[in-house]
């Protein structure tokens, strides 16, 4: 069949691949949070921010699952934890685990890091732990978005237009009622709505560095214990 139906065959792996680790990391987050309260997103703040956090990504019945398996005698206990290294060329890598097994996890996302030529370290101070909702608007609405998430009593660190975005930083803690203040204006879709690490500063890597972080990424995706990876490198 040629080397045009090895090459599309090599990307539907990859795909599917991908679309398997997203649903997987779904599925754990979801339970994980489910199993923290009452398995009811009405009643339960981080299960609702989980939900949103993968609405757009998974499929309906990989969430409803998720629930009811908490919702059963299954009883799994998924152990957060998180990782700082410091990656090629002076970037800075956070990973988030959720795992069964923390010895496996330790294990597993130092030796793919380390053999990319990274080295654990203290990094977190490198960046800022906040809610970060983007939205499609114009600078109009940026404006109106600033006003009301401050006359809605959020602790607003910025709002910024740009390309066609709206993008605000909040504190971590005011995810939900920020979302609800924009939801009175008439913003319900969301690009983003997450509570994550933003760098406080990007940088632009040799392109030799910067494959060696794009590999990093790749495997550290393909992991079963991670959850999440945040980075500070620009151009890649």
């Amino acid at each position: 069949m040629g080397r045009h139906f090895e090459v599309r065959a090599a990307a539907m792996a990859a795909s599917a691949k991908a679309k398997s680790a997203i649903y997987m990391r779904a599925s754990k987050e979801i339970y994980a949070a489910a199993k923290s309260g009452v398995p009811d997103p009405e009643s339960n703040l981080a299960l609702r921010s989980a939900i949103e956090k993968y609405r757009k990504t998974c499929p309906r019945d990989v969430i409803d699952r998720a629930i009811e398996k908490a919702k059963g005698g299954d009883a799994v206990a998924y152990i957060p934890g998180r990782y700082e290294f410091f990656g090629p060329g002076g970037s800075f890598i956070i990973v988030d685990t959720l795992t069964d097994n923390v010895n496996r996890a330790l294990v597993g996302v130092r030796t793919i890091v380390t053999k990319k030529g990274g080295k654990m370290g203290s990094v977190a101070y490198n960046f800022t732990y906040a809610a970060y909702i983007a939205f499609k608007g114009d600078e109009a609405k940026r404006d109106e978005t600033e006003e009301n998430l401050i006359l809605g009593d959020v602790d607003v660190q910025k709002v910024e237009y740009e390309d066609g975005e709206v993008e605000c930083t909040v504190a971590p803690g005011d995810l939900e009622k920020a979302k609800e203040v924009l939801n009175g204006i008439g913003v319900t879709d969301f690009d983003s709505a997450e509570v994550t690490f933003l760098p406080n500063e990007y940088v632009d890597l040799s392109d030799d560095d910067a494959q060696k972080v794009k590999d990093m990424l790749a495997m550290l995706d393909e992991c079963e214990d991670v959850q999440n990876v945040y980075h500070n490198v620009n151009n890649i």
